[in-house]
């Protein structure tokens, strides 16, 4: 059966728009390998991702259902995020993403080297 991802409301391709980006990739393995964090802590562990696009990607992916936001009434206020089921039945797909772009890095930096000279 031929799959349809090109039409413009398809579901499969706005929820492959927000996993497959490039920091909610990061953030699901920063959460699979450390379990519950807290925003500054995944802002950390990242590096340079501005506080603006950490704030949309974690909404991105509990509005999907594949994390889980927990705020706590404390003074200051503490909020925690983790995997939810689903999260985790991702995790294997999105490290071995990772995997196969660390695998692959050099042959693909060298590619984009040659591709910069030729322009």
């Amino acid at each position: 059966m031929k799959r349809n991802i090109e039409m413009t409301e398809c579901p499969v391709r706005t929820i492959l728009d927000n996993i497959c980006g490039k920091w909610a990739i990061l953030i699901l393995d920063a959460l699979g390998n450390n379990g519950t964090m807290r925003f500054n802590q995944i802002s950390k562990s990242l590096g340079d991702i501005s506080q603006k696009m950490l704030t949309v990607t974690l909404r991105s992916l509990e509005t999907d259902g594949i994390i889980s936001r927990k705020m706590y009434p404390e003074i200051p206020p503490r909020v925690e995020y983790e995997l939810t089921c689903l999260g985790h039945d991702l995790l294997p797909n999105v490290r071995i993403m990772i995997n196969w772009a660390e695998s692959n890095k050099h042959q693909i930096l060298d590619s984009r080297q040659k591709c910069r000279q030729v322009s």
